[in-house]
């Protein structure tokens, strides 16, 4: 499980955040100012920081410093300060990618795990429950015993993993797992979604959402 360290004075959009990657099935731990920030960077490793640049005590940019010189480790600015200069210097400073204030969710998800993976961070196995999916090899095992995919079927798996505890619209899935072999057909969804529910007893967690779609519920 990726650790993640929130380094934001401001605790509303603090907890936001934490919320909203633990959601995702990270570990996250907050700090509101930077001289503590530095005491938790010397003391633990983490997978990514998301960093404020203006903090109390010791701001932003000293934080990346000590981050750059002591530990190496990926980190991303999250910060109020939107003027190209100010992104500029954030990114000629080390960081691996800098988002605005206010920002979206989904954005800041999709941004965490493009970095964790262009550092070779991205966990290889998940597990949930019982069930163990294994996104390299492409394979899923309920305990020891294999549970046969089709490919279709392990890329919607997937979706649904990467998104749990999130209403996704048919047209969006079907988009994201079949592309463009196929016009949209609801049947087409209905059936691989009834398939895993069946192969993996998940039928308590892929939930149906009126007039939306599907959500992993986990």
């Amino acid at each position: 499980m990726n650790r993640i360290l929130i380094i934001e004075d401001e605790i509303a959009i603090s907890d936001l955040i934490k919320i909203g990657l633990e959601s995702q099935g990270y570990r996250c731990e907050t700090v509101s100012d930077g001289e503590k920030a530095a005491d938790y960077i010397e003391q633990k490793d983490y997978d990514l920081i998301l960093l404020d640049i203006m903090l109390p005590k010791v701001d932003g940019y000293e934080v990346l410093e000590y981050v750059k010189q002591i530990k190496k480790m990926p980190v991303i600015f999250i910060t109020a300060k939107s003027e190209l200069k100010d992104k500029v210097k954030g990114l000629n400073d080390g960081a691996d990618d800098y988002i605005t204030k206010p920002f979206d969710m989904e954005e800041l998800i999709a941004r965490v795990q493009a970095v964790l993976r262009r550092y070779n961070k991205l966990e290889d196995i998940i597990v949930i429950d019982n069930i163990t999916i294994n996104i390299v090899a492409r394979s899923v095992k309920d305990g020891e015993n294999k549970i046969d995919l089709t490919p279709k079927e392990f890329d919607l798996l997937m979706l649904l993993v990467q998104n749990k505890n999130t209403a996704l619209y048919r047209e969006i899935i079907f988009e994201k797992v079949w592309g463009e072999e196929l016009e949209f057909e609801t049947r087409t969804l209905d059936l691989h979604i009834q398939r895993l529910r069946k192969k993996l007893n998940w039928k308590d967690k892929i939930k149906t959402v009126y007039r939306i779609g599907y959500m992993l519920e986990i």
